[in-house]
């Protein structure tokens, strides 16, 4: 009976520690997600910039979207961690490392899958090379073309019928369809990386 109560102590215990971390992450995130994107230079040390709405009608239909993104840097590979906000409730989304922040976007490369939860928040934290080395390179097979560098970040609706039917896409009769998800249907862009120049994205600024 004691080992039982001693138990049920620890996972009430650890339910509390859980629900205190998710909320100080969120509003850690509302904080540093309102605030002007960082464009200095980083050098081994973690940098961290923002994801804004992608286009006024998005700014329109989800006024509070945004995002916050901070990668680290490490010997071998590189740590990105991303918080998004102001999101519908339950919602997914599909992050991209592209070329360039809006269309037609250019070499893109999935990352992870990021999903809200009832608050319209979601975290994802990825491994990879996230910083002025990463790039792209095809030299045949179905295409080809040069190194190519990719230093911007993009969001796209997992359901494209999503955007839809939030409004965010004024004057099409019927849902629009991308192919930035897993199985190439999902819906249009909703946060990215635009405050930064198109040749001079947040990742370049990033080096180990």
């Amino acid at each position: 009976m004691d080992i039982v109560k001693h138990l049920r102590r620890r996972a009430v215990t650890w339910a509390a520690a859980g629900a205190a971390a998710v909320a100080a992450a969120s509003a850690l995130s509302l904080t540093a997600a309102s605030a002007a994107p960082v464009t200095g230079h980083s050098a081994e040390r973690p940098f961290t910039f923002a994801l804004q709405a992608s286009s006024p009608a998005i700014k329109t239909c989800l006024p509070h979207a945004r995002g916050v993104v901070t990668i680290i840097p490490g010997s071998q590979n590189d740590l990105m961690n991303v918080t998004i906000t102001g999101m519908p409730k339950n919602a997914e989304f599909d992050l991209f490392v592209i070329q360039q922040p809006g269309k037609p976007f250019g070499v893109s490369w999935y990352q992870t899958d990021v999903n809200a939860n009832s608050a319209g928040v979601g975290f994802a934290s990825v491994r990879g090379i996230f910083d002025r080395e990463t790039f792209s390179v095809s030299q045949g097979g179905t295409t080809t073309f040069d190194p190519t560098h990719q230093f911007h970040l993009g969001l796209w609706f997992n359901d494209p019928n999503l955007p839809f039917n939030l409004g965010c896409e004024p004057g099409q009769p019927s849902a629009v369809h991308t192919p930035f998800n897993g199985e190439q249907n999902a819906g249009i862009q909703v946060l990215n990386t635009a405050e930064f120049p198109d040749n001079a994205g947040p990742l370049s600024h990033v080096q180990r």
